[in-house]
């Protein structure tokens, strides 16, 4: 289907959002004999801003999809996430890496979801949902031509981390991100030829946040900060407000500070500028379900708080929804099965936000990668936590720290 086709009136199951939780929960529907109608209130290919960065989990989740071919084709592969510290030290993490924008890789996921059967419409922007009574049967978009009713057994909300499709759906609990991102592109053949592994490096100057150099494909490189708990609770509403940072002076100390940065800004060819992004971290921020419609990707929570990594988990969390819709008998399975899901993969999340505390005391990062570089079971451990066989709280926490200077047995 075209993005200009006209959209079915009904179907069995509307997604809202072709990134890749939309997608990959269109798709796993799709093959299972389902009518799927997927639209984006942006025509395809589109930007989004992101790191760009598939670590494991993102690879296992692709691998699902059965797009993991076609993806790794036009991506930069790597081999080691380099964790630069303030003080200068660094260790090269080991893992199953890449690099592809995500321009690219959404295209490729949407128009996997299209071979399996679900139909695209392209823009339409989801304006509220239909009701009869208190179920959702379907939703109200806003397209070029006008506003569109589609009816549906079920309303997928995959519209990332800008809150007004929750707010709509009332299913938000909370309007001001978790944390926030500024990143742009910029060409540099000779240094692609140098740097072939990913860069992430905290610094006391970055304030409670970190900074990224990723080679892509072509000498393309995605560089940006991110600033985690941008927006902290406080007051006697419990209102949260933003934090007092500048993400454009910020990325500007980054590249004061970090060569590698500083020789793309010198010598680099800006491809596109500097564009910021909010996040919504830690499967917080927004209830999962009502009766006919469920929310997941990052509209969810779906990013790790600890590193902004969010593209596996958002497939992941979009296959739930599917496994979900596909196995219960009625609502309130539906709801009960995705809300268990969810909450198997909390812990993991929770983890991640105790880890977070690198980016709010980086001498962490120094002592951490400081032992790292000495003691190849850090090393270890440290491959474990982007593989996700390990806990990078049994890293950063008190009881991890002193366990780094206690000789293995």
């Amino acid at each position: 289907m075209t993005d200009t086709a006209p959209a079915p009136h009904t179907c069995d199951t509307l997604v809202v959002g072709a990134g890749p939780a939309g997608s990959a929960c269109a798709l796993w529907l799709a093959r299972q004999g389902q009518r799927v109608l997927l639209v984006d209130q942006h025509a395809f290919p589109r930007d989004k801003v992101c790191g760009d960065g598939l670590i494991p989990d993102a690879h296992r989740a692709i691998d699902r999809l059965g797009l993991l071919g076609e993806v790794m084709a036009r991506a930069q592969m790597a081999q080691h996430l380099a964790c630069i510290a303030p003080r200068g030290g660094r260790v090269e993490v080991p893992g199953r890496l890449a690099v592809l924008p995500r321009r690219e890789l959404d295209d490729i996921l949407k128009r996997g979801a299209e071979r399996a059967g679900a139909r695209f419409m392209a823009p339409a922007r989801f304006d509220a949902p239909l009701l009869d009574g208190e179920r959702v049967v379907g939703a109200r978009l806003h397209t070029p031509g006008g506003a569109v009713e589609v009816h549906a057994r079920w309303v997928v909300l995959a519209t990332g981390a800008v809150p007004q499709a929750l707010i709509a759906a009332d299913l938000c609990e909370r309007r001001t991100p978790s944390g926030v991102a500024l990143r742009g592109y910029i060409r540099h053949p000779g240094l692609a030829a140098e740097l072939k592994s990913l860069q992430v490096l905290w610094h006391k100057r970055l304030r409670k946040g970190y900074g990224w150099v990723f080679p892509g494909p072509d000498g393309l490189f995605n560089i940006g900060v991110g600033l985690a708990h941008s927006h902290a609770r406080s007051g006697r509403d419990g209102r949260a407000t933003m934090a007092d940072v500048n993400l454009r002076e910020l990325f500007k100390i980054f590249c004061e500070i970090h060569a590698p940065a500083r020789e793309l800004l010198a010598h680099g060819q800006w491809v596109q500028p500097l564009k910021g992004a909010p996040l919504r971290c830690s499967l917080e921020g927004a209830r999962l379900s009502r009766p006919g419609l469920l929310a997941t990707g990052e509209a969810a929570g779906s990013t790790y708080a600890f590193t902004g990594e969010g593209i596996g988990k958002a497939i992941e969390t979009g296959l739930l929804a599917a496994e979900a819709l596909l196995g219960g008998a009625n609502d309130a399975a539906v709801a009960n099965r995705y809300a268990e899901a969810i909450a198997a993969l909390k812990p993991r999340f929770d983890l991640y936000e105790r880890a977070n505390q690198v980016n709010d005391h980086p001498w962490m990062a120094d002592l951490v990668i400081w032992r790292a570089r000495r003691d190849a079971r850090i090393l270890r451990r440290m491959a474990g936590v982007l593989e996700e066989t390990g806990n990078p709280g049994n890293l950063v926490s008190l009881r991890g720290l002193f366990k780094l200077f206690v000789p293995a047995r």
